[in-house]
């Protein structure tokens, strides 16, 4: 199914160039360079992701996520900013948005962040997660390696679903600290927390019989898959 995107932002040289980008990735764009406008769209279309900027012409990005709340809708959202202090982000976070990404950015990290959460969205949404021989029941949280039911702590498992959701592409750390520690990702950044989960997710993973698929890429990130 074809994912469906609102980009919530007033600058319109960057708002087109995300549609171009993002439209030659086979994903439906939609467009709205103001807060009434974006609430306009959310009444007459159902969205996989919103990408909103914080500061807007006539509101905030704060109050559009507010209102996505209140309104229950199920769209992913990721916000865009030039704010790039840890009180934007933990006000991001706090107010409900699934990511944080600070502006100037790659358009390919940017992609690469909405097939991630769009995909953890969709697993949610599903019974059992399958990876070769490691298989997750999703409602329970519980791991099997070739049917033989393994222990990992909860930090353990949230890595295994993003890794597996984002199985053969790069992930940065960055990404995996906002995605997964959000409120404390520059804590996880700037410390060895992320690498101590990693390690231990990767030694119990082949302990018990999976294959090594955790591959380090230095000074980038990670990488899971054959």
């Amino acid at each position: 199914m074809n994912t469906t995107i609102l980009i919530v932002e007033d600058e319109k040289p960057l708002s087109e160039s995300i549609v171009q980008y993002l439209t030659n990735s086979g994903i439906t764009c939609t467009q709205a360079y103001t807060y009434n406008s974006a609430v306009n769209k959310l009444g007459s279309a159902v969205f996989d992701c919103l990408i909103i900027d914080i500061g807007l012409p006539d509101g905030s990005g704060i109050d559009l996520i507010n209102y996505v709340k209140r309104k229950k809708y199920e769209s992913g959202l990721i916000i865009i900013s030039a704010r790039n202090s840890l009180e934007d982000k933990l006000e991001g976070f706090n107010t409900g948005a699934d990511d944080f990404l600070v502006k100037p950015f790659h358009l390919s990290e940017l992609n690469a962040r909405i097939n991630a959460l769009v995909k953890r969205k969709k697993f949610n949404g599903q019974e059992v997660l399958d990876y070769n021989e490691i298989s997750i029941q999703m409602q329970s949280k519980t791991v099997f390696i070739n049917k033989k039911k393994i222990s990992l702590t909860k930090k353990e498992m949230d890595l295994l679903i993003y890794f597996i959701s984002n199985a053969n592409k790069l992930i940065t750390k960055d990404a995996i600290a906002y995605n997964l520690w959000k409120n404390n990702a520059d804590l996880a950044i700037s410390s060895e927390i992320i690498y101590t989960h990693i390690k231990n997710l990767r030694k119990k993973l082949i302990e018990n019989g999976a294959k090594d698929y955790v591959q380090a890429v230095y000074g980038v990130g990670y990488k899971f898959g054959e």
